[in-house]
């Protein structure tokens, strides 16, 4: 769908629900409120315009990667999307530019992880959807280890989960990839982190700190202010919360109606 107040600009919706916005002439656009706070943690995390090597685990309409072009020239991106006739659909209708270091191949997240050689990647970035859910494998304990393994030192793995009071799924994901992972933190609109609506949160996971305080206050700056929440903030979260076991994952839960509609 075209945004008639910006031109060259789309939003991709599926089954309804919007998936990605993309300004083809302002990549660096970001205008869902969760990427704009990954742009701000992809801006924090390395020196400004080093180049990164980022696996995308899930790819809509390539909003992320083209920002991580533009921002990062040079960098070497690997976009996994098992949907082949959305990845096409982009390619025709919203391609990519020369030269942007983008690689898109129509395969399963998780597997393209297990695929991937042992600290090869500076950031992954999972934000993945079957629907409106998170698929359950990609939720578990296995999976946080594989992350962990292909992540080099001082890498991050940042995932678009979505949840609400009382916070069950958050709490799984926590603790499954607290077992793995030294750091975590959580980015989120307040009104998300203290259970008020169902909305969108950013995991940030790693072995080595993380820059929270100018990723705070970058996110505090936009027009839709986000929160970090970090360290023993997050044992509110977390309740006593296991693990997840491949056999017992589940997917995240499904979105209250209108929660994510465009109207």
């Amino acid at each position: 769908m075209p945004d008639i107040d910006r031109d060259r600009a789309w939003l991709l919706t599926v089954d309804g629900a919007p998936q990605s916005y993309v300004d083809l002439d302002e990549p660096t656009h970001l205008e869902f409120e969760y990427a704009r706070r990954v742009g701000h943690i992809l801006d924090v995390m390395a020196p400004p315009g080093a180049p990164l090597d980022v696996l995308h685990l899930g790819g809509g309409a390539l909003t992320l990667p083209r920002y991580v072009a533009v921002t990062r020239p040079g960098s070497r991106q690997l976009v996994a999307d098992p949907d082949a006739e959305l990845n096409a659909l982009v390619a025709e209708h919203l391609p990519l530019p020369p030269g942007a270091g983008v690689v898109v191949e129509a395969a399963d997240g998780r597997a393209a992880l297990e695929s991937a050689q042992s600290a090869s990647m500076d950031v992954l970035l999972s934000d993945v959807y079957g629907g409106s859910q998170v698929p359950p494998h990609l939720t578990t304990l296995p999976y946080a280890r594989e992350a962990a393994r292909v992540l080099r030192p001082g890498g991050l793995y940042v995932a678009n989960l979505a949840d609400a009071t009382p916070f069950r799924f958050l709490a799984s994901q926590l603790a499954t990839f607290g077992e793995v992972f030294t750091y975590l933190s959580l980015v989120a609109e307040p009104g998300v982190l203290r259970g008020r609506r169902f909305g969108n949160i950013l995991m940030v996971a790693s072995q080595g700190e993380q820059p929270l305080a100018e990723v705070a206050r970058r996110c505090a700056g936009d027009a839709f202010p986000g929160r970090v929440e970090h360290g023993p903030a997050l044992e509110r979260f977390t309740r006593g919360a296991v693990p997840v076991r491949d056999g017992d994952a589940a997917p995240s839960p499904e979105p209250p109606d209108g929660a994510f509609s465009i109207g």
